[in-house]
């Protein structure tokens, strides 16, 4: 994946960006944590958690947070955290590898509104700085014309060409401004923390 750009996220305003739709396929590679009652009057939280081994998975810091799991790590830079969860070993642990810029992906999440698996494809367009409570200034996003919703934070971004995992969903941008210029250079871009900036950590913390 090329250097980061110049760029800056400047919200993550709004409830969903983009298309998604319901996949059967979303509800086979990645899980729904849910502390409380998910509703469209927002009652109770809802996230999406990535089976990593039969113990633990992948999923955003601050789905994790709120969620009901344990927390075995906090990723000490990005909105990561790698939970106890006891999970089927079939197709485990998932294949990773880092995704490059106009790369197609996949997304696999589940909707905060529905609670129901759904999936969106897209291209990778920048990489990006989010800093905000959950990710410091060092931790580098990638942002993606996919769409995404509620709901999808945690889940899991596959490189389309060789289905394996490139990276954790962490939110959307209303847009992304050239830190220069100031110029907007995309709008309504899903968020996600690619594998390249979390690589070691989750080696070193799934051998313990």
């Amino acid at each position: 994946m090329r250097k980061s750009f110049a760029l800056l996220v400047l919200s993550l305003t709004g409830c969903s960006v983009g298309h998604y739709e319901y996949s059967k396929e979303a509800q086979k590679r990645v899980d729904m944590t849910v502390t409380g009652i998910p509703t469209v009057l927002g009652l109770g939280t809802l996230g999406t958690t990535i089976p990593l081994t039969a113990d633990y998975s992948l999923t955003a810091a601050h789905v994790a947070k709120f969620s009901l799991y344990k927390v075995k790590a906090w990723h000490p830079e990005c909105d990561l955290a790698i939970v106890y969860h006891k999970n089927d070993e079939k197709n485990l642990p998932p294949r990773f590898r880092n995704g490059f810029m106009g790369d197609r992906i996949n997304l696999y999440g589940y909707s905060f509104y529905t609670a129901m698996p759904v999936s969106s494809s897209g291209k990778n367009l920048a990489n990006s700085n989010l800093k905000n409570s959950w990710n410091k200034q060092g931790c580098v996003v990638v942002a993606a014309d996919a769409g995404v919703v509620q709901g999808m934070s945690g889940g899991a971004v596959y490189n389309a060409s060789d289905d394996t995992l490139a990276g954790v969903i962490v939110g959307y941008s209303a847009k992304i401004n050239d830190k220069k210029s100031g110029k907007t250079l995309y709008k309504h871009t899903a968020l996600y923390v690619p594998y390249s900036q979390f690589s070691d950590w989750l080696t070193a913390e799934t051998k313990s």
